[in-house]
């Protein structure tokens, strides 16, 4: 377990203070401190009926094994067809391939235009769906002037350093801030590419259907705005978001996201092309017409989700500021029983979940960020078995 000090305490105690709080994770921008999760879930749950094929109320977490440590501000995080794992570093701005097996870290090249600063720089990666042929990697950062989505070839034949090849702008303009940047990116079964963005700040953003900010974009691979989205001629799939960092799909290609709450819900919601999520006007439920509601809700100092994965019948939810795993059992599109959380501070901020295949899971901490608490290791990779 990690064990927090007296001083951390303190400074948890001053981000309650802070209010209309801005940061990726319900606290101050400017705050190193992590904040203590509370022992009592102050939140709302639905649970609905349950069926043969829902998943079992109770679950369990295991860690297997630590795959990789000494991470510097690790994000996304991208399995290989091959079984390695490429993890991009927001500050540095820096690719690297990790072996799956062995923790041995491979750096394969810096992405050139990234303007790392607050919650900005190299966010959330992705392969091409064609990636056996064409060797893409996708890769959402923040520039000097927006946030974008670009592509890189991944060329494993030049030197050790130099294999990503020069950006491909494929998508361009989303709004940037120091806070609030969005930076999740990935493919869906339908091999569209889903964008989850943030309003930078500019709550006025979210509700603006013309605005990028606030959104989750759906795209073609080569960044025009997919056939069949809601809104003619345009990349908005759904809007009314504050900031979405966490993107799965279940089995039946359902499309779930995680958001931050400002100072009351953060939110797990159900996605419907075309539909309001709400913000600024709802933070969590608010039972009104017009917005649709998250499928459940935690207070902000539990959970400030980031990454989201399915498996095993459920959603597994990483919180930063909550610094625990969350498990919540669907059946549909709606929680078929309490969410139950696992790993509950002992390895402080988590920021990326994927899955790894069968009842397996990588889990990636985000202790170097700078709202952490790092310790001898931070950040790593770690290997879950879930049920």
């Amino acid at each position: 377990m990690r064990h927090r000090a007296v001083t951390a305490v303190l400074a948890a105690a001053a981000l309650l203070l802070t209010a209309g709080c801005s940061s990726d994770d319900g606290g101050s921008p400017d705050t190193s401190g992590s904040a203590s999760p509370s022992d009592t879930a102050a939140r709302s749950s639905s649970p609905g009926p349950t069926a043969q094929e829902t998943p079992p109320a109770k679950g369990s977490v295991k860690v297997v094994r630590t795959v990789a440590t000494g991470l510097s501000t690790p994000w996304g995080l991208a399995p290989l067809p091959g079984g390695d794992l490429l993890v991009s570093s927001r500050d540095e701005a820096t690719i690297t391939r990790v072996d799956a097996k062995t923790g041995e870290k491979t750096e394969l090249g810096e992405v050139p235009g990234v303007s790392p600063s607050g919650e900005g720089g190299l966010l959330g990666i992705a392969l091409s769906p064609e990636y056996a042929s064409d060797h893409m990697i996708y890769a959402y950062f923040t520039s000097a002037s927006d946030n974008r989505v670009v592509r890189l070839i991944h060329d494993e034949e030049k030197p050790v350093g130099e294999r990503l090849g020069a950006p491909d702008t494929v998508f361009r303009g989303i709004p940037k801030g120091v806070v609030h940047n969005g930076g999740r990116i990935a493919f869906g079964p339908d091999r569209m590419l889903y964008v989850g963005t943030g309003e930078s700040g500019d709550t006025g953003l979210s509700q603006d259907k013309e605005s990028l900010g606030g959104k989750i974009l759906r795209l073609t691979p080569e960044g025009e705005p997919a056939p069949g989205n809601p809104f003619p001629d345009s990349p908005v799939y759904s809007y009314g978001h504050r900031n979405v960092q966490g993107l799965a799909w279940d089995g039946r290609q359902r499309l779930f996201a995680s958001e931050f709450g400002q100072n009351t819900w953060d939110e797990l919601n159900a996605i419907k092309p075309g539909d309001n999520y709400g913000w600024p006007e709802a933070e969590g439920r608010s039972g009104e017409g017009g917005f649709h509601d998250p499928i459940d809700q935690w207070s902000t100092d539990e959970a400030s989700p980031s990454g989201i994965a399915h498996a095993e019948g459920s959603i597994w939810m990483a919180g930063l500021r909550g610094e625990r795993l969350w498990r919540i059992p669907l059946k549909g599109t709606e929680a078929s029983a309490d969410p139950q959380a696992f790993l509950k501070g002992e390895f402080g901020r988590l920021r990326t979940v994927v899955p790894a295949g069968d009842d397996r899971l990588w889990l990636v901490t985000s202790n170097t960020d700078g709202r952490g608490d790092p310790q001898d290791g931070d950040d790593r990779i770690l290997e879950l078995r879930v049920s």
